[in-house]
């Protein structure tokens, strides 16, 4: 596959973190970086800036003079990058509520129907990728970049633990609800509730997780 050297150390990302999503890499595997500078037919500096970063996101675990290791999570390390990422995005999505356009609002009140058909129909990484689609809405037009870099960097961890557990957490029509709730805030102009309510989000999601959790 022919990759743009400006995108190596995006494509090992997506590579090692597709792999948590499938399984093909779980909690405890260690990632060797000549391994993965093979399979991916590039050198091993994008690599280890992937690693990094992954490190930086809680998703990668580094060992001193042993190696980097996919992350263990633990119950309260699920609840704990939760309600972080409920206080982050609510902060966001409050700060940047005035921004949004007519037709900003109008995307957010469409995808809630679609989502809840998405979980019908079982599509769950179709409903994922939608579920991001909504929230970056939310927060994204935020004038605070470092609100935005970490809400981004946890994102990474929340939807790790999303992907392997939705199936379970909430049924096709609680998912449109609770994401209409946050619309109707919106239309409402209440920043401080859509604050509340999206700390709430989070919160309730990371608490559920942590149950499922063996």
């Amino acid at each position: 596959m022919a990759v743009n050297k400006s995108t190596f150390k995006d494509y090992a990302m997506s590579h090692i973190f597709n792999g948590m999503i499938d399984g093909t890499y779980r909690p405890g595997d260690q990632l060797n970086e000549s391994i993965l500078a093979g399979e991916l037919e590039i050198s091993r500096a994008p690599i280890r800036e992937a690693l990094r970063e992954l490190v930086g996101s809680g998703l990668v675990e580094y060992r001193p003079r042993v190696g980097h290791f996919i992350a263990i999570m633990s119950k309260q390390e699920v609840i704990d990058t939760y309600i972080a990422r409920g206080i982050l995005e609510g902060a966001a999505a409050a700060q940047s509520m005035d921004q949004l356009t007519k037709e900003d609002i109008v995307a957010l009140e469409i995808m809630p129907s679609k989502m809840e058909e998405l979980s019908r129909k079982g599509m769950l990484k179709p409903l994922i990728e939608l579920g991001n689609k909504f929230h970056e809405l939310l927060f994204e037009k935020c004038k605070n970049t470092q609100i935005v870099t970490f809400t981004k960097q946890l994102s990474l961890k929340s939807d790790l633990l999303f992907y392997e557990y939705i199936g379970t957490l909430y049924t096709p029509g609680e998912i449109k609800e609770r994401h209409m709730a946050i619309v109707d805030c919106i239309k409402l102009g209440d920043s401080g509730q859509l604050e509340k309510l999206t700390r709430a989000h989070y919160t309730e999601s990371g608490r559920k997780i942590a149950a499922l959790i063996n």
